[in-house]
């Protein structure tokens, strides 16, 4: 009955054909109308698994040199987590503002000339007109709350941006130039810098390819190698994809802060044509432990320049980079600083080939004699061997009494300079 109803009769047939063709069309336009956010989820999907894979591959492979945040190690590897290398202009909406002062004034002046030439000429009338308007613009160009006033709250606004971004210059932030219009030229974009004209991305992704050959001549512990299995290296292109969609992720936009660019611990090194040497103010310490632990009696740490020399934020007074606290940050790859000096009196101490030490002969010597004890659980040769020549008496001082700060074993007492004896008063 329903077969002859539906199937015999034609019109019936026509029917369902509209139908079934209306409803394959509605079909097809929620399958086109909702295709393009189908793709964008499958694409932000895509791009999580990658930077996901991207940080798995960095942590294994790059932050030795890199630091476990991507901020850099003194005298290993610079910053990639850094708004020097995503190019972020500090500067940008100050020179807005001190341009749009300067044409507006520029402006103001150029009528007020005009109007004065005009002055000769007119009428008593006029006359009135133009010397209002004078004082209009003279009101706007040095009034209190003119231009002048604008320029100098601008100019304050600049200089405080220049002197909060003073530390980072110090560790090799790009020096800005202040214009004699006021403006501030910057180089703030590495690849700006480098005159690179791709984009980031790949400027990313070919450094991992090819590497930085020449790198080791103004790095003094470590060179970008070349990470691609073209050139026999482990990594495959899907690898390196992953490690520079983790890297890129890093990009915060316009949201990069100073105190970003205050936290970078490593810059770019500049390369200098026939390259430098180190300017010393003090002697290396060396590399005799016992003489070393007997002479830090003779100086006084201060852990305020202790931590700012571990932390990469000053220069040892051999006016190296140690770089401390990029491989020993949380533990990674090596031993958290802060129990440093604990773990001596928990652990090391306990040890026979320890008998006989103090809490200072045994940081010295692992500071020295990098190869002497090996932490368990750590690599041997992942800490630089040269610090004997790279650091002064001072600087060992001030390292020491940085880690001592953490200690709850031994309280700190830092070492009195000998005062003169007085001559002994004869009897009465």
């Amino acid at each position: 009955m329903l077969q002859r109803l539906l199937i015999d009769r034609i019109e019936n047939r026509i029917l369902v054909g509209i139908t079934m063709f209306v409803g394959i069309m509605i079909l097809i336009g929620w399958v086109a109308i909702n295709e393009g956010e189908r793709m964008r989820s499958f694409t932000n999907q895509f791009e999580a698994r990658s930077i996901e894979f991207g940080a798995e591959l960095f942590a294994a492979n790059c932050t030795t040199c890199h630091g476990v945040d991507g901020r850099g190690i003194g005298n290993f590897g610079p910053a990639l987590n850094s708004p020097y290398l995503f190019g972020h202009n500090y500067f940008a909406s100050i020179n807005n503002q001190i341009t749009a002062i300067n044409a507006r004034e520029a402006q103001l002046i150029a009528e007020r000339d005009a109007l004065m030439q005009e002055f000769v000429n007119a009428n008593d009338a006029r006359r009135e007109q133009i010397r209002a308007r004078r004082d209009e613009i003279e009101a706007i160009l040095t009034g209190e709350d003119g231009l002048a006033a604008e320029r100098a709250a601008v100019f304050a606004e600049r200089d405080n941006l220049l002197n909060s971004l003073q530390p980072a210059i110090d560790l090799g932030y790009p020096q800005p130039t202040v214009n004699e219009d006021g403006t501030v030229t910057s180089v703030y974009s590495r690849l700006a810098f480098l005159e690179w004209n791709g984009s980031l991305e790949s400027f990313i992704y070919t450094t991992l390819v090819h590497g930085r050959p020449t790198s080791k001549t103004y790095w003094e512990n470590a060179q970008m190698v070349s990470w691609s299995q073209q050139t026999g290296a482990p990594l495959r292109d899907d690898q390196l994809r992953n490690l520079t969609a983790y890297i890129m992720n890093w990009d915060k936009g316009n949201a990069w802060t100073i105190e970003d660019a205050l936290a970078v611990r490593q810059y770019p090194l500049v390369p200098v044509a026939g390259g430098g040497e180190m300017v010393a103010s003090a002697p290396p310490v060396g590399t005799d432990v016992d003489a070393i632990v007997a002479q830090l009696d003779t100086v006084v740490g201060d852990p305020v320049r202790g931590e700012q020399i571990y932390n990469n934020q000053q220069r040892s007074q051999l006016g190296a980079r140690l770089g401390c606290g990029g491989c020993h940050l949380n533990g990674v790859a090596g031993p958290a600083h802060n129990a440093k000096w604990d773990h001596f009196f928990n652990e090391r101490s306990q040890l026979p080939q320890f008998a006989g030490y103090t809490v200072q002969k045994y940081l010295v010597e692992s500071i020295v004699n990098t190869g002497a004890y090996i932490v368990p659980g750590y690599a041997a040769g992942q800490m630089p061997g040269d610090f004997a020549n790279r650091m002064s008496l001072q600087d060992m001082a001030d390292i020491l009494a940085y880690l001592h700060t953490f200690s709850t074993v031994d309280p700190y007492v830092p070492p009195t300079p000998a005062e003169p004896s007085a001559e002994a008063t004869p009897e009465a």
